[in-house]
């Protein structure tokens, strides 16, 4: 996958996950479709941003590391 290839996916999935926002209902709490939105955008943004990074094993860590922490925050912005 190119650069160009990897910077535009990013792009498009930062976008996206822009588009998700905490909204409540009557219930104060988050909705499920946005916090499931979130933690699975997270987790594709943190995975892509890892894959851009290290080759071989070190790849596949970093990959795993940026989908965990991508799916951690983008819980974090959209559950609570």
């Amino acid at each position: 996958m190119s650069k160009l290839t990897t910077i535009l996916i990013l792009a498009g999935g930062l976008a996206l996950s822009g588009c998700q926002s905490a909204t409540t209902g009557s219930t104060g709490r988050a909705g499920e479709f946005g916090c499931i939105a979130g933690t699975v955008g997270g987790a594709v943004v943190g995975g892509f941003a890892g894959a851009a990074i290290g080759s071989g094993t070190g790849q596949l860590w970093a990959v795993g590391s940026g989908a965990a922490l991508g799916a951690a925050g983008g819980n974090a912005l959209t559950c609570y």
